[in-house]
């Protein structure tokens, strides 16, 4: 029997799937180091997608 499909994430349109990437401050630590940090998508907020967009349309109602 075949298994049903589920729907494919939506991929966030602005960090293009990668949501959290590490960014070098520049310099070494005292143990050399590369001194970085975690920036997470302020947009998908380190989720990779997005929600589902939905129209919003309102359709006009036929007089009978």
């Amino acid at each position: 029997m075949s298994q049903p499909t589920t729907g494919h994430a939506r991929v966030c349109s602005h960090c293009d799937g990668f949501p959290a990437v590490r960014v070098t401050l520049g310099g070494r630590d005292h143990a050399g180091r590369l001194r970085t940090i975690t920036v997470h998508c302020p947009v998908c907020h380190g989720t990779g997608t997005r929600a589902a967009h939905r129209s919003f349309t309102r359709h006009a109602q036929v007089a009978a």
